[in-house]
């Protein structure tokens, strides 16, 4: 019997629940990645005045960026809501598929409008 997997053995099976919980992980990652360079960004200026310091706060502060870290940021408070219900309530856990579902129906238009908003202010030249 031919044990080999190929290609077969790396495809994604993991459903929606395994891609909040590799979003919820890109997310932490996400976040702490902003705050490190917040953090570069306000001791490189103060200490150096240099222009590193407002090359990295010309990153972080721009629409691209902040659409990526807003993404992450409410994908990962909204995420860690659905794990803090589903441990508070196990019983809940049969309904995982469901609460994950749940958890895209918010995520959704919060998101939405927190693009509609930082797009609004883009063209308003904030």
């Amino acid at each position: 019997m031919d044990k080999s997997v190929g290609l077969q053995g790396i495809r994604y099976k993991g459903g929606g629940t395994m891609l909040a919980w590799v979003l919820h992980r890109i997310g932490g990652l996400a976040m702490v990645v902003f705050v490190g360079m917040h953090v570069l960004s306000g001791f490189s200026m103060q200490q150096f005045g240099s222009d590193i310091g407002t090359a990295i706060n010309t990153v972080y502060e721009s629409p691209y960026f902040q659409v990526f870290i807003y993404f992450f940021v409410i994908f990962h408070i909204l995420n860690g809501l659905r794990i803090i219900v589903l441990d508070v309530w196990p019983k809940l856990l049969q309904y995982q598929r469901e609460v994950t579902w749940l958890q895209w129906l918010v995520f959704v238009p919060v998101y939405g409008l927190a693009v509609f908003l930082m797009i609004q202010k883009a063209l308003a030249g904030g």
